[in-house]
């Protein structure tokens, strides 16, 4: 197994990991779990690379993926995606995103981190 299961079912995962990433193509940071972050961080820089490359199936790919349940939202982070954040990695080769880490959640004892976008604003 080359992945975490984090204790949830394909569709449930795949579900956290759509919600996770379109969050944090919005909020260009968003507070987690190490696990899911760890998660997270390789499929929002596929799709990273995916907006610099901006063609039409490239744009088609990312809208496959990301949340659709708000119109509007969905809109915003692809429309961002490809207007506000391509562009600004464009001389990158990879790396978009990084992992702080914030300690130990109350309750559980999880441990917690910032997952956010390299030269956020």
């Amino acid at each position: 197994m080359n992945y975490r299961k984090l204790n949830r079912d394909s569709s449930n995962r795949k579900a956290l990991f759509r919600d996770l990433v379109t969050d944090l193509f919005i909020h260009e940071r968003i507070q987690t779990t190490e696990a899911k972050a760890k998660e997270i961080r390789s499929i929002a820089e596929k799709l990273i690379t995916l907006a610099k490359r901006g063609d039409l199936h490239a744009r088609r790919q990312v809208a496959a993926f990301v949340r659709r349940e708000a119109a509007n939202e969905n809109q915003d982070a692809i429309q961002k995606l490809f207007s506000e954040l391509a562009p600004r990695y464009s001389e990158r080769p990879g790396g978009y995103t990084r992992i702080l880490k914030l300690g130990p959640r109350r309750g559980d004892a999880a441990p917690m981190v910032y997952l956010e976008l390299v030269d956020r604003a």
